[in-house]
Parts: C-alpha cells; sequence; structure tokens
C-alpha cells in the first residue's frame, strides 16, 4: 500500500490542472439551486439506502486523516463563497478537489466503482443532460475532460488493499448506556416509517444557503472526531444496514452497536462544537416537523424513546473531551 504522502503532491498538481479546466463551469452552476436538494430519480428507498450504504463503506476504507483534511477543505471553500451563484474560490476549489482525489485514492477501486455504479443506478438517465442545458455546453464538456485526466492521475496512485478496521472499545460506559437507550427505543423505531419519501423532501421554509451553513457546522464536527471512532461508526452503519428488513429496520443488536458508536464519535468532540450543530439544524427545521413525525408514531413509545435518549446524551457529555 502507497503511503499518502507518496501522492499528495502529484494528485496536487493534477488538481490544478482540473481547476483550469473546470472552474469556468463551476462559476456558471447555480449552487443555490432547490434542486439540488431533490433526488436525483423516482423514489426507491431502499435502493437508495444501498447507495448510501457504498458510500459508508467507502468513507470507512479511507485514511481517517485524509478524511480530516478533506472536512477541513470542504469547511474553508464553504468559508469563500460568494456571487449570486454561491460559488466557491478557485483557491479553495483547487484545494477541495486535491482533498477528494487523495481521499479516493486511499480507497481500493472496487470500492470506489461500487459508489459510482450504485449511484448511477438511482440517478434519472436525464439528469446529466439537464444539468448540462443549465450551463454553457463547451465549458462543461471542458470540466469533464478535465475530470478524467484528474481521474486517471488519482487511479494511478491509488491503493490496492484497504486500511486495517478500526478497534472498537468495549464494556466502556457509553456503550451500557446505549443498550439502555436502544431497549428504550426499539418499539418507537419500528414504527417509523422508514420508506417514507418525506425524508427526501425539502425542509419546509427554507433554502440552499441556509441548508448550507447547518451542514458546514456537521463539517466542522465530523473533522474534530476521532479518526478510529469514526471509522468503526461508519463499519457500524454499514453493518445495521445489512441486517434491514422489508420495513427499514435494522436489528435490536445492530441498532444499539450504531447508537454506541455515535455517543463515542459526539464523545470525542467538545460540546460546543456539538451545540453549533445543533444550534444550525433548529435554525432550518421548521416547528412544525417534529410535530408532524410525533404524530405518525405510537405517543407513548416516542416519549419512552425521548427519555432514553436524553439519559444517553447525559452520558456521552459526562464522557466529552
Amino acid at each position: 500500500m502507497m503511503a499518502p504522502a507518496a501522492f499528495a503532491d502529484e494528485i496536487g498538481d493534477a488538481a490544478k490542472k482540473l481547476g483550469d479546466a473546470s472552474y469556468a463551469f463551476a462559476k456558471e452552476v447555480d449552487w443555490n439551486n432547490g434542486i439540488f436538494l431533490q433526488a436525483p430519480g423516482k423514489f426507491q428507498p431502499l435502493k437508495a439506502l444501498k447507495a448510501i450504504d457504498k458510500m459508508i463503506d467507502m468513507g470507512a476504507a479511507a485514511d481517517p486523516k485524509l478524511l480530516k483534511a478533506a472536512a477541513e477543505a470542504h469547511h474553508k471553500a464553504i468559508g469563500s463563497i460568494s456571487g449570486p451563484n454561491g460559488v466557491t474560490s478557485r483557491a479553495d476549489w483547487d484545494a477541495v478537489n486535491a482533498a477528494l482525489g487523495r481521499v479516493v485514492a486511499s480507497v481500493p477501486k472496487a470500492k470506489v466503482m461500487d459508489v459510482y455504479n450504485s449511484v448511477k443506478d438511482i440517478t434519472d438517465p436525464g439528469v446529466p443532460a439537464y444539468m448540462k442545458s443549465l450551463v454553457n455546453g463547451a465549458d462543461a464538456e471542458a470540466a469533464y475532460k478535465g475530470f478524467l485526466e484528474f481521474k486517471d492521475v488519482v487511479e494511478k496512485n491509488q491503493v490496492t488493499a484497504a486500511s486495517a478496521p478500526a478497534s472498537v472499545p468495549t464494556g466502556d460506559k457509553i456503550g451500557v448506556a446505549a443498550k439502555a437507550l436502544s431497549d428504550a427505543s426499539y418499539p418507537f423505531l419500528k414504527e417509523v416509517d422508514w420508506l417514507s419519501d418525506v425524508y427526501l423532501k425539502p425542509l419546509p421554509d427554507t433554502t440552499a444557503p441556509k441548508v448550507m451553513k447547518a451542514i458546514d457546522k456537521m463539517i466542522v464536527m465530523g473533522s474534530q472526531m476521532d479518526g478510529n471512532l469514526l471509522k468503526a461508526a461508519a463499519a457500524a452503519h454499514h453493518k445495521a444496514i445489512g441486517s434491514i428488513d422489508a420495513k427499514g429496520v435494522t436489528s435490536a443488536a445492530d441498532y444499539e452497536a450504531v447508537n454506541a458508536a455515535i455517543g463515542r464519535i459526539v464523545a470525542s468532540v467538545p460540546k460546543a462544537t456539538v451545540m453549533d450543530v445543533y444550534n444550525s439544524m433548529a435554525a432550518v427545521v421548521d416547528g412544525s416537523v417534529p410535530t408532524n413525525m410525533f404524530s405518525k408514531v405510537n405517543p407513548l413509545d416516542a416519549v419512552a424513546a425521548a427519555k432514553g435518549f436524553y439519559t444517553f446524551k447525559d452520558v456521552v457529555e459526562a464522557a466529552q473531551r
């Protein structure tokens, strides 16, 4: 396996060439368009979940240090967004492309192609042509040509085997608390309609720029997480997706493992950073949303789940760095 430092400069240089070929196109894209908050094809929840699973699996195989660098690059790029189309600066465009290239190169090609193929399966064939029609066609073609050349450089430097799996803590207080939370909330979990299209609909009365601010806070939080615990959490989610039934509900054991994994990564981040995410999401989630979701399940089970969550939250906070 090639060490990340061995391909950093080559991918960085290639990212600059990609920028030369694609930044004109990037400036023409309306990044504030609400279309990016919509599904790219017809509603296929379980098929979409498989695509998300491939992304999670790829993330779990990526180099944690390079993931952190990519998160930091995205945060910086969001900070330099300007203009009516919401485009980042040329320097940050190049930095993000380089960071993504390094992350992809730290993952075996087969996992990357799994993501590509699964996303292709849920994307309407007419989407590329439609998106191209919204910009200068020649600039779009130049960007695509530049991307293919960049892809070749990344592939040239790609690892052939995934890094070692994460180590998972056992017997810790968060793990014990996760069992109690899971016992209290699993009945509620089974009542949720996970196949509903409500989860793919844009939040009421919000815009892409507002959502971007909330996403930025999530990216910052992710960049501060313990790399091993983040990798373990991705692996737990991948396993949980593998045990879902026809209604989209995972097994009780995998649900518990996911709750424990999430608790541990949250505890690895300063409380202020976590609260930034909470507050930014509160700013974009209309008050009608919780009420609507509450109405779709047994209220007693929902209250029991909430009570269990608050108890779990206290244990995580006590372990927080």
